[in-house]
């Protein structure tokens, strides 16, 4: 008898998984949405904590390390200041010629005005053990080694707070009512506490870091930064208002994730309306209008028609809030543009592109500009 063929049965693959999407997709372009947590692996919530544990740590790290090399260099400047000074007779009119050529130089640090030069000279003057300050001081914020030239004169009481301050965290105004509250003469007896009624030492004087306008002069990064925080508090004021108005505005969503497969954008905010049967895509921007702008909101648009809009739907409406704008440059933007965009100043007129049927049923151009307005006075 001929042996019988042995036949191996093919791997079975697992089903690739079907991404969820707010509306339908197409070859390279979705809004994906987040799967609900009912259906995740059990072991997810612990992953997802140590990963954000990790970019924390990481974070951290990086932005120490550049707090550390921003304050040695405030260091080296101040000794070069103090020997110029001590040498050569540098005065005050010599550090405000250098503190404006310095500025010219690089515009986007703030870190070079006068005083701040004064302080780095002081900082030098105080501390000039370039060993110490390498392993020791460029652990503090720069703001925290302000308060200690100012407040702090004896060397080894300036010491004491500084390794008190890396030890436990302390934040500016922390190691503001320790000075206040002569903690060094007291230590040993009403400081006993330190470890049960303080912060870690990633806590409080991290996150002083995080914030601290004069490292992030010095990265090149503040401007971005404080648009974005800028940005996000007009996204908050702008959905109260639009859904307390109560004239059809139903919110969908914000910082709405749209994925091309060479990019990621993020629509600050969605809103369907229920008269205009239409979704409404609003941007907001911390600075003056660019045309590039225009080109972005209409990806946007273009992407809410061909993805999300019902065929009985209307075609989106874009409206765009730039911090200032040059109203030729705008209409030159629009000029010939089919979809119906309206771009906004904050403090300037609102130059409105939207059909005529349209502007009944949105806030007008007083009600907008009023709100804008307000809320940048409010803050």
């Amino acid at each position: 008898m001929a042996a019988r063929k042995k036949t191996t049965k093919a791997p079975v693959r697992a089903a690739a998984p079907t991404r969820g999407s707010r509306g339908k997709t197409r070859e390279g372009a979705i809004f994906p949405v987040s799967q609900p947590r009912a259906g995740l692996p059990r072991d997810y919530t612990e992953t997802l904590s140590a990963i954000k544990q990790r970019i924390q740590q990481e974070r951290l790290r990086v932005v120490l390390t550049a707090n550390s090399a921003m304050v040695l260099l405030y260091w080296d400047i101040g000794r070069m200041i103090l020997d110029r000074q001590e040498r050569q007779g540098w005065g005050a009119r010599v550090i405000d010629r250098l503190a404006a050529d310095l500025r010219e130089g690089y515009p986007d640090m703030k870190g070079f005005s006068a005083r701040n030069l004064l302080f780095m000279r002081s900082f030098a003057e105080a501390c000039p053990d370039a060993e110490k300050v390498k392993q020791l001081v460029s652990q503090l914020p720069w703001g925290h080694v302000i308060r200690l030239l100012q407040r702090v004169k004896e060397p080894e009481v300036r010491e004491w707070y500084i390794r008190k301050s890396i030890e436990h965290g302390w934040s500016r105004s922390i190691l503001e009512l320790q000075i206040d509250g002569r903690a060094q003469k007291r230590h040993g007896s009403a400081l006993t506490n330190f470890k049960a009624t303080l912060p870690p030492a990633d806590s409080d004087m991290a996150a002083q870091v995080f914030k601290d306008p004069y490292l992030f002069d010095f990265l090149g990064t503040a401007d971005p930064r404080r648009e974005r925080e800028v940005e996000q508090a007009l996204v908050d004021h702008i959905q109260r208002f639009l859904l307390e108005l109560g004239s059809g505005f139903a919110f969908v969503g914000r910082q709405v994730h749209l994925e091309f497969t060479s990019r990621d954008y993020y629509l600050d905010l969605l809103f369907y309306h229920l008269e205009l049967r239409c979704y409404v895509v609003i941007e907001l921007k911390a600075v003056p209008f660019d045309p590039a702008f225009i080109g972005q909101i209409n990806v946007y648009l273009s992407a809410v028609d061909d993805l999300l809009r019902h065929p009985d739907d209307k075609p989106t409406i874009g409206l765009l809030l730039c911090r200032s704008k040059d109203k030729i440059v705008v209409e030159y933007a629009l000029r010939d543009l089919k979809k119906p965009i309206g771009v906004a100043g904050w403090e300037t007129k609102l130059v409105e592109k939207l059909p005529e049927n349209l502007k009944g049923s949105l806030p007008t151009v007083e009600e907008i500009e009023a709100e804008l307005s307000r809320d940048e006075r409010g803050r």
